[in-house]
């Protein structure tokens, strides 16, 4: 271990951080260009080339010429994946048999209570709707 010292050590360690790191940012930017819809095709296939060809230059070029949209592309997509997320939750911790939110055999039933409650059903015309509702 005599011929390998702590800074041989420490410069392999950092320069296998940096040859992941780049890895990281190619695929990353490989993955804007086919996920950026105001490009077409051949636009596609040209930074895809340059990328690819002169890996370093191309990345740092498109980083330069497009890195903003990049970064409001990456902001919207977050944004619809949490939104499509609290869509999720909301339909899934709705009571059985509610239709979508203020309707359903739930607030149905609380109306129908009130309503008998404030004297404007009698007891019949209260079981009668509750029976058809929970029909």
């Amino acid at each position: 271990m005599d011929d390998y010292p702590l800074l041989n050590a420490f410069l392999t360690m950092m320069y296998l951080f940096l040859w992941v790191l780049w890895f990281f940012l190619l695929f990353k930017v490989i993955t804007d260009i086919f996920q950026d819809h105001s490009l077409n095709g051949w636009v596609k296939a040209a930074w895809v080339v340059f990328v690819i060809l002169l890996p370093y230059v191309g990345v740092l070029v498109y980083l330069i010429a497009r890195g903003r949209g990049m970064g409001r592309r990456e902001a919207k997509q977050a944004e619809d994946r949490e939104a499509a997320f609290r869509k999720y939750v909301q339909q899934a911790a709705r009571p059985e048999g509610e239709t979508g939110p203020g309707g359903g055999h739930v607030s149905d039933l609380a109306k129908l209570a009130e309503l008998k409650e404030n004297g404007h059903l009698s007891q019949e015309e209260y079981e009668k709707a509750k029976t058809k509702l929970l029909a």
